[in-house]
C-alpha cells in the first residue's frame, strides 16, 4: 500500500512485461479538470457571487481568512464533483483545479478551508439570510432563462413535488412520516418547464419537517415563483402541474385567484369512481377483444363537499391485463381548468412524471439527502449549496447540446466531463491545463468548453 512511508508500489504481471511502478509523485495534478467547465459557467450565470452577497459574515475581519465566497464555492463545485462530505475538504485542500474554481491561484495560492471551517459556515446561517438566498437563487435562474429565451416564452410550467429525505440521528424537526415509513424531512422541489422543452429546470428547494402535509409552504414559493415570472416573462401562460396532495378546495382556490391554468391529480373515492362506471365498461370491452391494457378518457362536473363550486374532472378509465391474471379497473382522475381534449389533458398531466428524472439525479448524484447537521437551518444551507449545483449541472448539461451528453444524467456528465487528469502549468503570462491526449470524451469536452465561453486555439 503506498503511504507517506511507501512512496512507490510495483506490479509484476504475468504478461511480458516490465515491471510497472505507480508513484503519487505529479505536483500540480488533479483528477477534477472539468471543474473549470463549471467556473466559466459560474462567471456567466454570477450564481456564487451572488448568493454570497446575500449572506452575512459576522466574523473578526482581521481573521478571516476565507471569504464567505470562497468557501460557498468550495461546497458548490466540491458537491458538483462528487464531494458531498464536508469531511473531503482535507483532501482537496491544496488540490489545483478546486483551487482555481474558488478564485485563488492553483500553484501558489493558500490552502482550501477546512473541515471544521465549512461546518461553522454551514452553521452560522440564519433563518433570514436563508431566505434571501432562496429568493436569489430562483431569481438568477429565471434572469438567465429570460435572456435566453428573449422574454419571449408562450408558456412556462410549474411543478411542485414533495420528496422524502430519510434522516438516521437526531436532526431537528426530523418526524416519522406514515406515508414513506420512515423518519425524514420531506423537502418540497420546484421546476419550470419552458414551452414544449424536455427538461425541467430547477429554481427551488424548501427543506421541511418530516410530518409536513403537502401543501405545507407551497402557497408562499409558488407566489414568490409567480412574482418573478410575470415580471420577467409577461406574456407568458403560467401552469402549475402537481399530485393528488394538493387538491384541497384552499389550494384550488389559490391557483384560480392567482389566474393560471392548473393541472391537478386526484384522490379517487366513491363518487368519481361510480361516474367513471360506464367509461370503465367501455374500457373492459376493448381490452377483452384486444387482450392488452386500454384505457377510455372522459370528463364530468364534480364537486367536493369542502369545494366552493364544481370543477372539470377529467377520468381516465383504465383496465389493466396481465398475463396469468384477472382484468383489473383503474380509474384515476385529474380536476383541471384547462379546455383541451380528456386524453390530451390527462397526456399534460402525464408529463410531470419526468420530474422524478430530477429527483433521482439529486438524491442519487448530488447527495441530496446528506442533512446530516443537528440544526434544522444547517441542514436548509445544505439544500440549498445542493440545488446550486444542480443548476450548473443542468446549465453545463443545456450546453452540450448535439453531443452525447446532453440527456447525460449528473454521474455521467461527471465521469465524462468533470473527473478528467490534469496537470497544471504556470508562467508569466497565462496558466495551462494539460489534459490527457487520449481522453474518451475529449472532442465533447472541447465542444462544451467553447460553448462556455472559451476560445478556440
Amino acid at each position: 500500500m503506498a503511504t507517506e512511508c511507501i512512496p512507490q508500489v510495483t506490479f509484476k504481471f504475468h504478461d511480458k512485461l516490465k515491471p510497472v511502478v505507480a508513484r503519487f509523485d505529479q505536483a500540480q495534478a488533479s483528477t477534477d479538470g472539468g471543474v473549470v467547465l463549471l467556473k466559466a459557467l459560474d462567471d456567466r450565470l454570477r450564481l456564487t457571487d451572488q448568493l454570497a452577497a446575500c449572506l452575512v459574515d459576522r466574523r473578526d475581519p482581521d481573521k478571516i481568512r476565507h471569504p464567505l465566497r470562497d468557501l460557498l464555492r468550495q461546497r458548490i463545485f466540491g458537491l458538483a464533483c462528487g464531494y458531498e462530505d464536508g469531511n473531503d475538504a482535507a483532501r482537496l485542500a491544496d488540490d489545483p483545479l478546486h483551487k482555481l474554481a474558488v478564485g485563488r491561484d492553483p500553484v501558489t495560492g493558500a490552502a482550501l478551508a477546512s473541515q471544521p471551517t465549512l461546518s461553522r459556515f454551514e452553521h452560522a446561517m440564519s433563518p433570514r439570510a436563508l431566505y434571501r438566498a432562496s429568493h436569489t437563487l430562483a431569481a438568477t435562474v429565471i434572469a438567465h432563462h429570460r435572456e435566453r429565451l428573449n422574454g419571449r416564452a408562450q408558456r412556462i410550467t410549474i411543478d411542485l413535488d414533495p420528496t422524502d429525505d430519510p434522516t438516521h440521528g437526531q436532526q431537528e424537526f426530523t418526524f416519522f412520516n406514515g406515508h414513506y415509513d420512515t423518519w425524514c424531512y420531506l423537502p418540497l422541489m420546484a421546476t419550470l418547464t419552458f414551452n414544449d422543452e424536455a427538461e425541467q429546470y430547477l429554481v427551488a428547494i424548501v427543506l421541511r419537517p418530516g410530518n409536513s402535509p403537502a401543501k405545507h409552504g407551497a402557497v408562499g414559493l409558488l407566489r414568490t415563483l409567480l412574482r418573478h415570472l410575470r415580471r420577467a416573462f409577461p406574456r407568458a401562460t403560467l401552469r402549475v402541474r402537481v399530485d393528488g396532495g394538493f387538491a384541497g378546495n384552499d389550494w384550488l382556490e389559490v391557483l384560480e385567484t392567482q389566474r393560471v391554468e392548473y393541472v391537478v391529480g386526484m384522490a379517487s373515492n366513491a363518487r368519481l369512481t361510480r361516474r367513471a362506471g360506464r367509461l370503465l365498461g367501455e374500457a373492459y370491452g376493448l381490452s377483452k377483444y384486444s387482450g392488452h391494457t386500454e384505457h377510455v378518457f372522459g370528463e364530468t362536473r364534480y364537486a367536493a363537499r369542502s369545494w366552493a363550486h364544481p370543477r372539470r374532472v377529467i377520468i381516465k378509465a383504465e383496465v389493466v391485463r396481465l398475463p396469468g391474471r384477472d382484468p383489473c379497473g383503474n380509474p384515476r382522475f385529474v380536476v383541471t381548468n384547462l379546455e383541451d381534449a380528456p386524453a390530451t389533458v390527462y397526456a399534460i398531466y402525464c408529463q410531470r412524471g419526468a420530474v422524478e428524472n430530477r429527483l433521482k439525479e439529486l438524491h442519487d448524484g448530488l447527495a441530496l439527502g446528506r442533512t446530516s447537521c443537528s440544526r434544522f437551518w444547517a441542514n436548509q444551507f445544505r439544500v440549498l449549496l445542493t440545488a446550486a449545483a444542480y443548476v450548473l449541472l443542468q446549465e453545463l448539461r443545456r450546453q452540450a447540446h448535439g453531443t452525447a451528453c446532453a440527456t447525460a444524467q449528473v454521474a455521467t456528465l461527471r465521469e465524462r466531463l468533470l473527473k478528467l487528469a490534469v496537470w497544471v502549468e504556470q508562467s508569466v503570462r497565462r496558466m495551462v491545463l494539460h489534459l490527457p491526449q487520449g481522453a474518451p470524451w475529449g472532442d465533447t469536452w472541447r465542444r462544451v468548453a467553447v460553448a462556455v465561453g472559451a476560445t478556440a486555439g
